[in-house]
C-alpha cells in the first residue's frame, strides 16, 4: 500500500501557486476557497494517513517513499523521499492542523489588507515547505525545507514592507538564520564525508556501530554543529534577537511561525537526530545548558516588556528552551510532547492578542489596555485558559508537558538545570499573569472613539479597521480561538503520568523513535541517561513533591503578578525606580541588540566600505580597468593627430615611410 505521502506538501505549494500568480484578480472569497481549501485537504489527508499509520505493524515503521534520484555523484546520491514514523506524524498533525486554525483565522484579521492574496499565499508556501522539512527521508531535503521555512519567515515578517520596522525585521531574520544555517550545513558536509550518504536509514545505521564518544569526535562535533543550525532556526542564545523583531509582521504569521512551523524546526531537528546525539554526550549536555540558559533568560526579559506581541515572543523563546532542555537530557520524548502541547497554547495566545490588537484598532502598548473584559468577554476567557496553561497549572496542557522536562531533567541527575527550570517557571507564570492583569482588569486606559491610538500593527496604517473603541473580534476569528482553547485544556492528557493514573501513552507512542536505535546493529553502545526510563528511579511520593514545586511556582508567580498589577498597581513604577539602572538593563533587553551592533554589525560595515569597497572595489578593481581605459585613450588620441584630412600631411608620411622602407633594405644589402 502506498500512501502517496508527497500529495500533503504539493496541495499548500499548489494553492501558493494559484493565489501567488493569479490570486490579484479573484474575489477574496475565491483566494479564501484556494488557501483555506489546500490547507483544509492537507490536514484531512493527514488524518487519512494517521489513521492508516495505526494499522501498520512495528516492521512497516518507518514507512518510506522514495520516488526519483535527485542527485547523484559517483557512489553518493541523494533522493526525492518521504519518511513516515511516528516523530513525522506527531509534527504532521500539529502543523496541518494548527496551521488550518491560523488559516481561518487570517481570513478575519487581514480582511480589508490591500496585500490579501499576497499574504495566503505566502502562508501556503510556508506550509509547504514546513511539510517537506518533517517528511524528508534525508538531510538534504530537509535542509530545503529549513531553508524554505526562512525565506517564507522573511516574507511574512517583512509582509509590511513599505514600513521601515518590518522590512529591517524581515531582513534581521534572515540573516541571523544564515549564521544558523552555515554551522549545520557543515555538519551535513562531514556526514556526507564520513559515511557517504545523508539520507536518515543510511546515517541512523552507520552511526549505530560508533561507540559513545568519552571525548570529542566526530559525532560531538556533528552535534554541536547541528546545536548551532538549531539555535538560529529556534531562536536560543546567542542567535534568538530575531524572534522578537519577528512581531513586525501581522499576527497571524507570529502564530504560525511561533506555534506550529519554524522555531520548532530545530526541535525537531535534533530529537530526528538522536541516534547521532546519543553517541556524543557533550553535544547533548551543550543542547541542555543553552535550552536551559534560554529558558531563564528569555523569561527575564518579558517581565518588563510592554508590548503585548514581545512578551509572548519571549515567552516563545524560553518554552523553546524547555524543549531543548528536554532534548538534551535525552527526553526527547517529554521535549517533543511540550512542542505539541506548546503549540496549541502559544496559537491561542498569539490569536487572542492579535484579537485584542484588532478590537483596539491596532494597539499593542498594554499600558493602554485595561478592563477589556469587560468589552471582549470571548477573548477574555480563551485568553485566560491559555494563560493558565502557559503557567503550568493542572489539568491543563503544559502542567503535563513542561512537568514531565522538570522531573525527567532532575532524574537525570542535572539538580542544578532542574532548579533554573523551575525558577524560569515562576517567572514565566508572572509575566504571563501581569499581561493579563494588565489587560483584561482594571479600568480601560486606552484611546476613545474620538483619539483611536494606532500602533505599528495598525490595520488602518494597512488599509482597515478603523474602530474607535475597544471591540469582540468576528466570529471567524473567535472559533479557533474556542478549538484551540479545547486543545489547550486536553492536549496534556495523552501524556498523563503513571504516577497520576495515566500510561505514558505519548512516551510509549514515541519510544521507537527514541529508543530502538542500538538495534540496528546488534551490541552497539548507546548512550544511557536515567530520564530514558520509564520506570521513574525516584519514589512516586517524591514525584509528587516535585510536581507540587511546579505548580507552587506557578502560583508564586500568579499572586506575584495579582499584588502588583491589581492589588497595588502603584508598586510597579516605583520598584522600578529604586532599581534605578537594573531595571534599565533588563527593559532595554540587556542591550544585546546594541552589543551584536557594536561588536559585529559594525566592524563589518567599516570592514565592507573602507577595505572591500575603498580599498579593493574601487581602488583595485575600478582603478585597474579605469587606468587600463585612460592608457588607451591616450594612445588613441595619438593616433588620431595622424588623421588630419591634409593631403600634404599625408603624403609627407608616406615619404617618411617610403625612406624608412628604403634605407632599411639599403641596410639589408650592405650587410
Amino acid at each position: 500500500m502506498s500512501l502517496h505521502l508527497w500529495i500533503i506538501p504539493l496541495l499548500p505549494l499548489a494553492g501558493a501557486a494559484i493565489n501567488g500568480l493569479l490570486g490579484k484578480r479573484f474575489p477574496k472569497s475565491l483566494v479564501n476557497a484556494i488557501a483555506l481549501g489546500s490547507t483544509a485537504l492537507a490536514f484531512s489527508y493527514a488524518l487519512w494517513v494517521a489513521a492508516q499509520f495505526f494499522g501498520m505493524s512495528p516492521g512497516q515503521i518507518p514507512y518510506i517513499e522514495r520516488h526519483a534520484t535527485w542527485m547523484s555523484s559517483g557512489t553518493f546520491s541523494v533522493q526525492y523521499g518521504f519518511w513516515l514514523d511516528q516523530l513525522s506524524l506527531v509534527m504532521l498533525l500539529v502543523v496541518t492542523g494548527v496551521g488550518f486554525l491560523i488559516h481561518i483565522y487570517s481570513v478575519g484579521y487581514m480582511a480589508e489588507d490591500a496585500g490579501y492574496y499576497r499574504f495566503f499565499a505566502y502562508l501556503n508556501i510556508f506550509m509547504f515547505f514546513m511539510l517537506m522539512l518533517i517528511l524528508a527521508d534525508n538531510y538534504v531535503q530537509m535542509f530545503v525545507g529549513w531553508e524554505g521555512v526562512g525565506l517564507a519567515s522573511y516574507l511574512l515578517i517583512g509582509f509590511w514592507f513599505l514600513k521601515d520596522s518590518a522590512a529591517n525585521a524581515g531582513k534581521k531574520a534572515f540573516i541571523t538564520n544564515r549564521v544558523g544555517d552555515f554551522g549545520f550545513l557543515i555538519a551535513l558536509f562531514l556526514l556526507a564525508k564520513h559515511f557517504n550518504t545523508l539520507e536518515y536509514e543510511g546515517v541512523f545505521k552507520a552511526v549505530s556501530a560508533y561507540p559513545v564518544e568519552a571525548s570529542a569526535g566526530l559525532l560531538t562535533a556533528v552535534g554541536l554543529l547541528m546545536m548551532v543550525g538549531a539555535s538560529g532556526k529556534s531562536a536560543q542564545i546567542p542567535l534568538y534577537v530575531w524572534l522578537p523583531d519577528a512581531m513586525e509582521g501581522p499576527t497571524p504569521v507570529s502564530a504560525l511561525i511561533h506555534a506550529a512551523t519554524m522555531v520548532t524546526a530545530g526541535v525537531y531537528m535534533v530529537a530526528r537526530s538522536n541516534p547521532i546525539f546519543n553517541r556524543a554526550p557533550m553535544a547533548l549536555m551543550f543542547v541542555a545548558v543553552i535550552g536551559t540558559l534560554t529558558a531563564i533568560f528569555a523569561a527575564s526579559i518579558g517581565i518588563l516588556q510592554t508590548d503585548i506581541k514581545k512578551v509572548l515572543a519571549y515567552s516563545t523563546i524560553s518554552q523553546l528552551g524547555y524543549m531543548f532542555m528536554g532534548c538534551g537530557v535525552a527526553a526527547y520524548g517529554a521535549g517533543i510532547f511540550h512542542l505539541m502541547t506548546h503549540a496549541f497554547f502559544k496559537a491561542l495566545l498569539f490569536l487572542s492578542a492579535g484579537a485584542i490588537i484588532h478590537g483596539l484598532s491596532g494597539e499593542q502598548d498594554m499600558r493602554n489596555m485595561g478592563g477589556l473584559r469587560k468589552y471582549m468577554p470571548k477573548t477574555f476567557w480563551v485568553m485566560t485558559v491559555a494563560t493558565f496553561t502557559i503557567a503550568g497549572f493542572p489539568p491543563l496542557a503544559a502542567f503535563f508537558s513542561k512537568d514531565e522536562i522538570l522531573w525527567k531533567t532532575w532524574a537525570s541527575g542535572n539538580h542544578m538545570l532542574w532548579l533554573v527550570g523551575v525558577i524560569a517557571a515562576g517567572m514565566t507564570s508572572f509575566y504571563m499573569f501581569r499581561l493579563w492583569f494588565m489587560t483584561f482588569f482594571g479600568e480601560y486606559r486606552g484611546a476613545t472613539a474620538d483619539d483611536a491610538h494606532h500602533g505599528h500593527d495598525s490595520h488602518d496604517s494597512h488599509g482597515g479597521h478603523g474602530h474607535g473603541g475597544p471591540h469582540e473580534s468576528p466570529m471567524i476569528m473567535i472559533v479557533p480561538l474556542m478549538v484551540l482553547a479545547l486543545l489547550s485544556i486536553v492536549g496534556g492528557w495523552v501524556g498523563v503520568p503513571a504516577a497520576l493514573g495515566g500510561s505514558d501513552r505519548f512516551d510509549h507512542f514515541l519510544d521507537p523513535v527514541f529508543h530502538t536505535t542500538a538495534e540496528v546493529v546488534p551490541g552497539a553502545e548507546v548512550a544511557t541517561f536515567p530520564a530514558e526510563n520509564h520506570e521513574s528511579h525516584e519514589e512516586t511520593s517524591t514525584e509528587y513533591l516535585f510536581m507540587g514545586i511546579s505548580v507552587a511556582a506557578a502560583a508564586i508567580g500568579f499572586l506575584g503578578a495579582w499584588f502588583l498589577y491589581y492589588k497595588r498597581t502603584d508598586l510597579p513604577a516605583k520598584m522600578a525606580a529604586s532599581a534605578g539602572g537594573l531595571y534599565r538593563l533588563v527593559h532595554d533587553k540587556y542591550r544585546i541588540d546594541e552589543l551584536y551592533g557594536a561588536t559585529i554589525i559594525q566592524p563589518i560595515i567599516l570592514f565592507s566600505t573602507y577595505v572591500l569597497y575603498k580599498g579593493v572595489d574601487v581602488a583595485l578593481i575600478d582603478g585597474g580597468v579605469d587606468a587600463s581605459a585612460e592608457g588607451a585613450k591616450e594612445i588613441s588620441d595619438g593616433l588620431r593627430h595622424m588623421q588630419s584630412g591634409n593631403i600634404r600631411s599625408y603624403a609627407g608620411w608616406v615619404a617618411a615611410g617610403a625612406a624608412v622602407v628604403i634605407a632599411f633594405m639599403v641596410w639589408r644589402g650592405v650587410r
